[in-house]
């Protein structure tokens, strides 16, 4: 029989060339096709692994160095990726011992402008993929403009809301981090970008700005270094970061984009 007469095509089908999203899928009878039923699988799949990957530091910690800027490595107090996962209160502070290294390492520092935390958050894979490409587009803007950054700090099963506790160790003004979104069916390696003005414990997320979705078919890394850079000379100039603060100007409609908490 052909296959034509078997599978009944959705309508919205022409809209499919415009998203990733999963959308008319047809149907072969009450049911999804083989073919797309196996690529949900293979989209599960991989959002699955995004999350367990294990971290590889040394390698995220080569590409910043190889920048020509220093790094800290830490650890969350969530010790192990099942505790990150159940207990998202403890991927939100450092560990003791990350805690004494970090001020140690901090202590002589003065008048820091920026602090940069790298965590793998709920997807390794997008950490692996986009760190390098989009730090390397961002650092030198930095650097032409003067800004101080501490140490830059490579966080194992951190979450956001850790860019506060760094920030006040590093006695930064602002705190970015680059951080694993949560994967979906779409993608499985999109970074997010939240930055937050004057980090100290207590901020909310109603304190800091996100940009999202940053990966090679979203928020492209060129496009994302540009944006998150709007995004600091914005909060550094307003000294205010989150619902309160304006728009950055620009010619594209990239920021700010809020995203649930990772």
């Amino acid at each position: 029989m052909d296959k034509r007469e078997i599978v009944t095509n959705d309508a919205t089908l022409p809209l499919r060339k415009l998203t990733r999203a999963r959308i008319a899928l047809g149907r072969a009878g009450g049911s999804l096709t083989t073919s797309e039923w196996l690529d949900f699988k293979g989209a599960h799949a991989a959002a699955r692994d995004a999350v367990n990957l294990p971290f590889d530091v040394p390698k995220v910690q080569q590409s910043i160095e190889s920048l020509g800027y220093p790094t800290i490595t830490c650890c969350s107090a969530a010790h192990d990726r099942a505790t990150f996962l159940l207990r998202p209160d403890l991927g939100r502070r450092l560990d003791d011992e990350s805690r004494e290294k970090l001020s140690a390492s901090t202590a002589d520092l003065e008048s820091i402008d920026l602090a940069i935390c790298v965590c793998d958050g709920l997807s390794t894979t997008a950490i692996h993929t986009a760190i390098g490409p989009v730090l390397e587009q961002l650092l030198p803007r930095l650097a032409a403009e003067d800004w101080r950054l501490a140490p830059i700090l490579i966080v194992r099963n951190g979450r956001v809301a850790l860019q506060d506790e760094i920030g006040q160790l590093c006695k930064a003004r602002i705190a970015l981090s680059l951080i694993g979104e949560r994967p979906g069916l779409a993608t499985a390696c999109s970074m997010g970008a939240y930055v937050v003005f004057d980090p100290t414990l207590g901020k909310t997320d109603a304190d800091r700005n996100c940009i999202s979705n940053i990966h090679v078919d979203g928020l492209r890394f060129e496009q994302a270094a540009d944006a998150i850079h709007r995004l600091l000379v914005a909060i550094r100039r307003q000294q205010i970061s989150g619902v309160p603060l304006s728009a950055p100007e620009s010619s594209t409609s990239s920021l700010p984009t809020e995203e649930p908490p990772t």
